[in-house]
């Protein structure tokens, strides 16, 4: 127990042979080691070493500042696997529907396609071990699916058309987790990219995606970075590499322990021409302000939607013994105007901070630009065309874009809550994916031509109603074109891939709206982007 009450009251500082030779333990450190130290020989009952020094770094992290943080060993695993890239398992993307896992897609060459598994198949079994009907939880699942690569796990599968179930020996491999949700041509010279997270392997997949849109004649970027809550800061520097010109300075990080280092540009950009609209909203935090900070500061491209969230702070991972983790602030990072974003915060107080959108909300925000307001003292201006921009609260868009609730109604949030435009979608297209796919072949044919049929309107009025949505007549007529359109993007995502998704879903987006007007007007871009 003395190894861990240490690591509860030094942070591991011992651990680091170059950090022990800089500090020594201070008088509030050593009445910290005391206590903990008198708890162990002298308190009248056993206490539970782990969770005693798990409560302890919680409680003095919490002391410090909103981003710094204590994470068991599960944890860590949980929080890595998305940035790093990969994990082990079988290869498919699934859904849970009705009590059953059901397969959305399989990963190309795969272990699960290289068996044959399919689109609308029902995962009912692994290793002989009932999933479907048994209220199992969707982590437990994957717990049975995932394994070393290289070893075997038996899947059986209920599939439309097939009277008995079908059993898979299924050999787990390395399956790819990507940064990129969909990249394709909004019209013939302009390019759209979504990126979901800064990972290891994101900028490695923005430049194969941007070579693609190259050979396809794009000439200008829409890159949405909406509720894109940031990653790893290398992923952050080398995208932002990508827009601008050598030695231009990305970003800069300072802290009272830790010297100031900079990101600066490489030659080695591959769009530093051409127009560039970045989405934001209220969802993007951390890796993607520092790109959207960077591009906005040296006027390279345009910032378009609604006010970031307002991360500056910048944590080093400390790994314990054990495979926990504390992730402490050690900087604020800064834009190249000097701006630090980070919004404010009190010590101590999480609910405030958590809090922060809501009451953004609530104060008109997301419906008025005049609803923000910044101190003068946290005024910059843009390095190249000297345009006013401000520090101390996120990112503030070159051009705002309200939140738009015209079509949103009490009754289509209940509905989309539950999941049934979803859940009426992978139905539609389990029951008529041949039909469908010999009918639209392609992304564009569905796009242009599939009709969502008002008898499809009245399932999901059904389903809402078994759900126990009471139906409000005036709510639904409101939401009706919103409620087929969240339909048809979810069959496309079923019948083709996440970049088919996005293609329809941005049609409701008046975020991506705008942006793909202003990015088509070389009036309005370039007034926006000169104006002072």
């Amino acid at each position: 127990m003395k190894k861990i009450l240490l690591l509860v009251v030094v942070f591991t500082l011992f651990a680091y042979s170059d950090l022990s030779a800089q500090f020594s333990m201070s008088q509030g450190t050593r009445k910290l080691a005391t206590t903990m130290t008198l708890i162990e020989r002298m308190y009248v009952d056993q206490v539970d070493d782990e969770k005693l020094a798990d409560d302890a770094i919680v409680a003095i992290l919490k002391e410090l500042d909103p981003h710094s943080s204590y994470l068991n060993a599960d944890a860590v695993a949980e929080m890595n696997e998305p940035l790093e890239g990969n994990f082990d398992g079988i290869g498919i993307s699934f859904n849970m529907m009705s009590d059953t896992l059901y397969v959305i897609e399989t990963i190309a060459d795969g272990p699960s396609e290289r068996v044959g598994l399919l689109p609308g198949d029902r995962v009912i079994a692994v290793n002989d071990t009932a999933i479907a009907g048994v209220n199992m939880s969707t982590k437990d699942i994957m717990k049975r699916l995932r394994g070393p690569k290289g070893t075997k796990v038996k899947v059986s599968v209920a599939r439309r058309g097939v009277s008995e179930p079908i059993v898979f020996q299924i050999i787990r491999d390395k399956i790819p987790i990507y940064s990129l949700d969909a990249s394709y041509m909004v019209d013939q010279k302009t390019g759209y990219i979504r990126l979901s997270r800064f990972g290891a392997t994101t900028v490695e997949e923005f430049r194969l995606a941007l070579e693609k849109l190259k050979v396809q004649g794009m000439q200008d970027l829409i890159l949405d970075l909406q509720s894109n809550g940031g990653g790893y800061l290398t992923a952050a520097t080398e995208l932002a590499d990508e827009f601008l010109g050598k030695d231009k300075l990305v970003v800069y990080m300072e802290g009272t322990h830790q010297a100031k280092s900079s990101d600066v540009a490489t030659e080695k950009g591959m769009f530093e021409s051409g127009k560039l609209v970045i989405l934001v909203d209220e969802g993007s935090a951390s890796a993607s302000e520092i790109v959207s900070g960077a591009v906005q500061d040296w006027d390279r491209g345009l910032i378009i939607g609604r006010r970031t969230f307002g991360k500056g702070l910048v944590q080093r991972q400390f790994p314990l013994p054990d495979g926990s983790m504390i992730r402490l602030t050690v900087a604020r990072y800064y834009t190249p105007t000097g701006r630090c974003i980070q919004k404010p915060y009190v010590n101590g107080d999480q609910d405030s901070y958590n809090k922060d959108l809501i009451d953004r909300y609530n104060r008109g925000e997301m419906m008025n630009a005049d609803s923000i307001h910044f101190p003068d003292s946290l005024k910059y201006k843009t390095l190249v065309n000297q345009r006013i921009v401000y520090g101390g609260g996120g990112i503030m868009p070159d051009y705002f874009v309200p939140m738009d609730t015209t079509e949103y109604t009490d009754y289509s949030g209940r509905v989309n809550a539950m999941g049934l435009t979803y859940r009426l979608a992978l139905n539609q297209v389990d029951a008529n994916r041949k039909g469908l796919l010999k009918k639209y072949p392609t992304i564009d044919k569905f796009k242009k031509e599939y009709m969502v049929s008002n008898d499809l309107l009245d399932d999901l009025v059904k389903m809402a109603t078994e759900s126990k949505i009471e139906f409000k007549e005036d709510q639904f007529d409101r939401s009706k074109d919103l409620l087929k359109r969240r339909i048809k993007s979810s069959m496309a995502r079923d019948l083709y891939d996440m970049s088919s998704y996005f293609q329809l879903i941005n049609d409701e987006s008046v975020i991506f709206t705008k942006g793909l007007e202003i990015i088509r007007d070389d009036v309005q871009y370039y007034k926006l982007l000169k104006q002072k």
